[in-house]
């Protein structure tokens, strides 16, 4: 087999600024993984659809985030991750316009969640490549000061969409009616998908042509027997999983229920919230408060060092979780209320959701299949958000919302404990390592590896 590096920024305009495509890169990753693990689930809804049926198919279609290293390693048959990642988002945009006409059939919720399977699959798939492009086009220093914007840019996809469109389509639903409304928030994000890849064709560094060289897929089979035979011996690694998969575990039950809980009528148990309600908090507020919350975090982690920082961004994990116990025990009627809850919920979690990205990057990642490696991480960390994500609602009809969210805040203790015994990056780096020296001992994850 053989091997190809890709240097730092390969392709890329001197002159361009990294948060000028970091931005719309991952905002572009988030609004396609949360049109199908939230934004499809408030639809469903306020189509009458129950929580344990909304959380069970919407934790089925997150499996594709979970098992995407699996076919990871084929994406290299095209060298380009530019390539991939610009028709991975018009796929993106045509999957969107199929969801509006979905909703038009008479067995509308089978043709929906057929094109969602559709939409997970391509977007997982995108995710690959967009990762490697990150990794590739940034040095170590670089990774961890625009993880904070990577992770801002993702999930302010998820406010920023779920703010406006939910507010949208909450005034639409009353003209309209529900399936319509959501037709047209489908035929939207689908013209506004069209519009960020077009961008990314141009914005990305790398070039979209393709080198295929002596790749054969035989090949492929080979190297992604070596990439999962070469992560399984990497030191530590299933206490390092066990880390990971717990990291999320109580986050995945909580922002599956949480937005169900405010929308839920007062008398089931819920805030009783309407669509605009939602959406307006999380378009304003929730939105703010994240963005500022997960920048700060990313250059709090960079400045204190991971090792040291993971601590704090666990326990701010935690937060969303007390938040909404604190509401399902108050069930505050002001709006104003809820909003600043919200946004405490929104700062906490931003702020330490950096700590799962750059763990990742940093911990597990490198070595000789630096890219493939990541994808196998970012599985793992997805299969611990959907196993909680698909166990959530049963959960919560069983115990109701006040016992379920005093339940989540026990589900984040396992990670905290973990992290006395979890292999971490060291405090400092060998100066060899240092990319203002110009030079690399080999084991920093600048340079990436092919998977061949």
């Amino acid at each position: 087999m053989s091997s190809s590096k890709i240097p730092p920024a390969a392709g890329a305009r001197g002159d361009r600024s990294p948060i000028r495509w970091v931005s719309s890169l991952y905002f572009v990753q988030g609004m396609q993984f949360f049109v199908v693990m939230l934004i499809a689930g408030l639809m469903f809804k306020n189509m009458g659809v129950a929580n344990d049926q909304i959380a069970r198919w919407t934790g089925l279609l997150g499996l594709a985030w979970a098992f995407k290293p699996l076919w990871s390693p084929f994406l290299e048959l095209a060298r380009s991750k530019k390539l991939i990642v610009v028709a991975g988002q018009y796929t993106g945009a045509v999957g969107l316009g199929l969801m509006a006409v979905a909703l038009q059939l008479p067995m509308w919720f089978a043709a929906s969640i057929a094109v969602l399977f559709l939409l997970a699959y391509a977007s997982a798939t995108h995710d690959i490549a967009c990762d490697g492009l990150y990794m590739a086009s940034l040095d170590d220093r670089q990774q961890a000061a625009y993880a904070g914007w990577q992770g801002a840019f993702f999930n302010a996809s998820k406010f920023l969409t779920l703010g406006g469109l939910l507010v949208l389509a909450g005034h639409l639903e009353r003209g309209i009616g529900v399936m319509n409304a959501w037709s047209v928030i489908f035929a939207m994000l689908a013209v506004l998908l069209f519009v960020l890849a077009s961008y990314n064709a141009y914005a990305l560094p790398g070039a979209l042509n393709t080198d295929h060289g002596d790749l054969t897929v035989e090949g492929v089979w080979q190297t992604l027997r070596e990439v999962i035979a070469d992560f399984l011996k990497k030191p530590g690694i299933w206490l390092m999983i066990l880390f990971i998969v717990m990291f999320r575990f109580a986050e995945g039950q909580v922002q599956t229920i949480g937005p169900l809980f405010l929308i839920e009528p007062r008398e089931k148990g819920g805030l009783g919230l309407t669509t605009e309600q939602v959406g307006g908090i999380y378009g304003t507020v929730g939105t703010a408060a994240f963005l500022v919350g997960s920048i700060v975090g990313g250059y709090f982690t960079s400045w204190l060092s991971l090792r040291r920082a993971m601590p704090f961004l666990i326990v701010a994990m935690a937060v969303p979780n007390a938040t909404f116990y604190y509401l399902a025990v108050t069930m505050p009627a002001d709006l104003w209320h809820v909003g600043l809850a919200v946004a405490v919920e929104m700062l906490g979690y931003g702020f330490g959701f950096v700590g799962m990205i750059l763990f990742i990057m940093q911990a597990v990642a490198p070595g000789k299949y630096q890219t493939a490696h990541y994808a196998l991480g970012s599985g793992v960390m997805q299969l611990g958000f959907i196993l909680s994500k698909t166990i959530s609602g049963d959960i919560q009809i069983a115990m109701g919302y006040e016992h379920f969210f005093l339940w989540t805040i026990g589900c984040g203790a396992p990670a905290l404990i973990l992290l006395l015994f979890v292999r971490m990056p060291g405090k400092a780096k060998d100066k060899s390592n240092d990319p203002r020296d110009g030079k690399s001992n080999g084991s920093a994850p600048t340079p990436i590896e092919s998977a061949t």
